[in-house]
């Protein structure tokens, strides 16, 4: 489904996200947003290969580099790349609706490029934890052209106690993950092939 361009889809869309989110506390849709701003991410992607910095683990004064947890390289986005600018107004959209239909009181969005050699891995985690201000709800946009179907590289939801897997979802071109972040332990397994993907989070305010 495609309805960035029209506003009765993008409410089903939102309807839909919601309807999910509130349910079992994720979802996963096909092509939500147009091909032609996908291939431009892709391309603005490909520019920023040179500014891309290997991810680390933790927050403030715990931040470590460990590629035995995480071996992505990351480059945050910004408005400015008309591809980039888009994707941000579009997911500034969703975070309206979202907060329309279940009042979680998104403030904002953060995201990178997140790109990992054949090999690399995050090893499972949360984004957040319960009680903690901060990210709320979580997303996964890939980015990868002609996926290959056994290359591996899912990335994998656990039930709230981490120990069932609740779905795997292959990193195929256009797909977006969204997920609550506190809920759900999650891990990406490590694949064949160069895996490319934005990672982002609506945050909520500190009380």
């Amino acid at each position: 489904m495609n309805s960035a361009n029209d506003p009765v889809g993008l409410e089903s869309l939102f309807d839909q996200i919601a309807d999910a989110l509130a349910g079992p506390g994720f979802i996963v849709l096909d092509q939500p947003l147009p091909g032609s701003l996908i291939q431009g991410l892709i391309d603005n992607l490909h520019q920023q290969q040179n500014s891309l910095k290997p991810a680390g683990v933790g927050r403030q004064g715990d931040y470590q580099l460990d590629q035995s947890v995480r071996g992505d390289a990351i480059q945050w986005l910004e408005p400015g790349d008309p591809a980039v600018t888009e994707f941000l107004y579009w997911m500034d959209k969703l975070r309206l609706g979202i907060n329309q239909r279940l009042f979680l009181g998104l403030f904002d969005y953060e995201c990178h490029y997140a790109v990992y050699q054949p090999g690399a891995f995050y090893q499972k985690h949360r984004d957040a934890f319960r009680g903690n201000p901060g990210r709320k709800l979580s997303t996964v946009l890939y980015l990868n052209s002609g996926w290959d179907p056994v290359a591996g590289g899912e990335l994998v939801l656990y039930d709230e106690a981490g120990a069932d897997q609740l779905i795997r979802v292959a990193p195929e071109c256009g797909k977006l993950v969204l997920f609550l972040s506190e809920d759900f332990p999650h891990e990406v397994l490590p694949a064949t092939q160069l895996r490319q993907s934005i990672a982002g989070w609506f945050r909520i305010k500190p009380v």
